[in-house]
């Protein structure tokens, strides 16, 4: 299973061999924002498949980035790594801030998925040139602006900022709270917490840090990070009593850092009109969409109650609250169980009662993770068959166990035929996935004729049933 560790600064070395070179072009690539955002998205990260993955915390749930590929990385078996990981953890597998560039991978790789496009979280990505020059009629006001700042400081210029300069980035924090127009906004000040945090860096490898100066005092400073062809301004503050700064900074950071990029992306306005008027105003050639993919299984789909199924002998359908005594005595057998693959006692995480099982089984349906079938003859439970552990790609796995007294009578295999009929066929899976412990000869002989048998590994041998 992966495993995931916190970002932390220390992390910064391994993070940055796979966004230097990373062509998503939008902010949420790069060492900047895990590292200024980690009070709040709380990004842990792994590798897997030459990969670099990232889990984040949002909304009280998880969601994951796309994966960041190195030079033999594999993107679909890193996404495969993802959706094992979730399904060993009962999640769905959500990917989000997904570029647009991989947004088609997704809608091939998942039969039903919701899509979100949220306008809040799109990037403003400009032309690096668009900046540098401002040629053209539509950038004549951020002229206008850049002539009014230099008029009133012909020598202000543009340099990198060093660890040295710690003194002269204090000052000017100082000097921006005086005048922060945003004092009462909760989420700006945030920001602007951790930006004061993050340029702290400034002289760090990962990081370009500019600042203009007026004489020796800093009145503007931003921090950027390149990513592939795409320098991403995580920062970029100035001094609001100069009047025309913002234009002249951004052109001046552009000609000074701008280097060979196409790209300059100055992240997205977090909501704020003021913001977002002025990211208009600077012409971006794009606004980056930041897809969120949320797949769904057919479970969800399709399957509004759970049916009643009719073969040669038996009948199956759903748990009912006069099963319980049997389904207890089934579930508790740990002999007889001792092949299920999972105990159904510690996994309550809480004491047995006499509806635990019963509880978890109708919970599971309701949330559309497991569908569970009471196997009965002549009316009576003699076992259970359960669907399960769905990929979110139309695959699911099966399940099924036979109360010890009514064993070695073919009920095993007719049970799981049927219930692995219905999910193919009304459920509209395309795979249905078992297996069994290596040990489990009754299980192997019951899986190997009905199903057709794909691998082995030191403990289980696996089948699947395709259509």
């Amino acid at each position: 299973m992966l495993q995931f560790k916190p970002v932390t600064q220390k992390d910064a070395p391994a993070l940055r061999k796979f966004y230097q070179s990373c062509n998503y072009g939008i902010c949420e690539y790069s060492l900047g924002t895990k590292l200024m955002w980690r009070p709040v998205l709380h990004a842990c990260w792994t590798v897997a498949a030459g990969c670099l993955l990232i889990r984040n915390s949002h909304n009280g749930g998880w969601v994951f980035d796309y994966p960041v590929p190195g030079p033999d990385g594999d993107e679909d078996e890193a996404l495969s790594a993802i959706e094992a990981y979730c399904l060993e953890q009962g999640k769905a597998p959500v990917i989000s801030v997904v570029p647009d560039c991989k947004a088609p991978r997704l809608l091939a790789r998942y039969p039903y998925v919701r899509v979100s496009d949220i306008r809040t979280w799109r990037d403003y990505v400009y032309y690096r040139d668009d900046l540098q020059f401002f040629a053209g009629r539509r950038y004549s006001g951020q002229r206008n602006h850049i002539n009014k700042f230099r008029a009133l400081c012909p020598d202000a210029f543009v340099r990198a900022l060093t660890a040295g300069d710690k003194p002269a980035v204090e000052r000017f924090w100082q000097d921006f709270q005086a005048e922060f127009p945003k004092g009462d906004n909760k989420k700006a000040l945030e920001e602007l917490k951790q930006a004061q945090k993050m340029l702290k860096m400034a002289g760090k490898p990962w990081f370009t840090a500019g600042g203009m100066f007026d004489g020796e005092r800093l009145i503007a400073l931003a921090l950027a990070e390149r990513c592939g062809d795409t320098l991403i301004i995580h920062i970029e503050k100035a001094l609001y009593s100069y009047t025309g700064i913002y234009p002249a900074f951004v052109q001046e950071f552009a000609k000074e850092f701008g280097g060979d990029c196409v790209w300059i992306n100055r992240e997205d306005d977090a909501a704020d009109k003021g913001l977002r008027t002025s990211k208009l105003q600077y012409g971006p050639a794009k606004l980056a969409p930041k897809y969120c993919f949320e797949p769904q299984n057919e479970l969800l789909r399709h399957v509004k109650e759970i049916p009643t199924l009719q073969t040669k002998r038996l009948t199956l359908s759903p748990l009912t609250e006069d099963d319980i005594p049997a389904y207890n005595a089934l579930v508790l057998d740990r002999e007889r169980n001792r092949w299920w693959g999972y105990d159904d006692v510690a996994g309550l995480g809480g004491p047995v009662q006499e509806r635990s099982f019963f509880e978890v089984a109708q919970r599971d349906f309701k949330n559309r993770l497991a569908a569970n079938f009471a196997v009965r003859l002549d009316g009576n439970l003699i076992g259970e068959a359960v669907l399960y552990n769905f990929d979110c790609r139309g695959g699911a796995e099966l399940g099924c166990r036979i109360d010890r007294n009514f064993a070695g009578n073919g009920y095993g295999v007719e049970a799981f035929a049927a219930v692995a009929d219905w999910g193919l066929y009304s459920v509209q899976l395309s795979r249905v996935f078992a297996k069994c412990y290596k040990e489990n000869q009754a299980s192997f002989k019951m899986l190997a004729s009905c199903m057709r048998r794909n691998g082995e590994d030191e403990t289980f041998f696996y089948f699947e049933k395709l259509v």
